[in-house]
């Protein structure tokens, strides 16, 4: 599995799990696939910013 905090490491079209910001506190997490990637910067402690197909956004913690 892919490190999520890279983003070298994302791609439009792969399957995430990402952590939506209402679900930080529960940890649940969304799966999809990225439609756009939303953070500039080549890593981020927390995850990339990802926006999934079905337009949902969040942090990315799993790469399949």
């Amino acid at each position: 599995m892919k490190n999520g905090n890279l983003r070298s490491n994302i791609h439009p079209g792969d399957a995430v799990a990402i952590i939506l910001k209402k679900d930080q506190a529960t940890g649940a997490l969304t799966f999809g696939r990225v439609a756009d990637i939303l953070t500039n910067s080549p890593n981020h402690p927390h995850g990339i910013k990802v926006r999934l197909t079905d337009g949902s956004v969040g942090r990315v913690k799993e790469i399949y």
